[in-house]
């Protein structure tokens, strides 16, 4: 496949990402953050209704859950089901500062892979963004996550934000959340393994076997 079809191809994918709309629906009981998470299918996120403050924001990644956890301060104001490494590619572990954000990133080592709301972790090709969540890890060692929370996480950031990520973490605190209003669920529709079939982009496929340390392009 040429060159100019490639991107062409990408450009319709990244344009079905634009305009994908955004399904939101209140749950259906004043259920606490917690308990609305443990029924989050993939490609699915819930957020309380305030997600507002002054403290800094902070993300925690279960690899063991495949579950994204993010703080405001020490409030929990939304869990997301999230797509990390797969074997050979694992994500790795630790704890990492937001680098750099790019609305409409592009992977420089993946075909010009779109990576919406890209959020840099390391150098070498780690970051959070919206992506395929087939309900296992699966992705090149990035975090991906369903589109609309990407978008609303991507906006409450900063750069210098901390990204924790564990093989496994305790199980989430029963928050003072009794009198916050009801979270909101959302559910992404967007069709990732039909487009990036259109895109002719095969997110599994392996590395490459010597890549150039010197592009710091995020992986997928």
């Amino acid at each position: 496949m040429g060159a100019h079809n490639l991107r062409l191809r990408h450009l319709v994918l990244a344009a079905a990402l634009t305009f994908t709309p955004v399904i939101a629906a209140k749950a259906k009981s004043p259920v606490d953050l917690v308990e609305a998470s443990t029924t989050l299918k993939p490609n699915q996120g819930v957020w309380a209704a305030d997600v507002s403050g002054t403290e800094p924001i902070r993300v925690e990644v279960s690899l063991a859950q495949q579950l994204a956890y993010v703080y405001r301060g020490d409030r929990l104001i939304g869990v997301a089901t999230v797509s990390t490494g797969s074997v050979g590619r694992e994500t790795p572990t630790g704890t990492f500062p937001i680098l750099q954000k790019e609305v409409d990133h592009r992977s420089k080592t993946y075909d010009d892979a779109p990576m919406p709301y890209m959020q840099r972790l390391t150098w070498k090709g780690v970051a959070l963004h919206a992506g395929h969540n087939p309900g296992e890890a699966a992705s090149h060692g990035c975090v991906r996550m369903p589109a609309s929370f990407a978008k609303k996480l991507f906006s409450l950031t900063q750069v210098g934000d901390q990204v924790s990520i564990f093989d496994d973490i305790p199980a989430v605190p029963q928050m003072a959340m009794a009198d916050a209003p009801q979270p909101q669920q959302q559910s992404d529709p967007t069709d990732w393994a039909r487009m990036e079939r259109a895109a002719a982009f095969d997110p599994y496929s392996p590395p490459p076997a010597d890549p150039d340390p010197s592009d710091s392009g995020a992986g997928n």
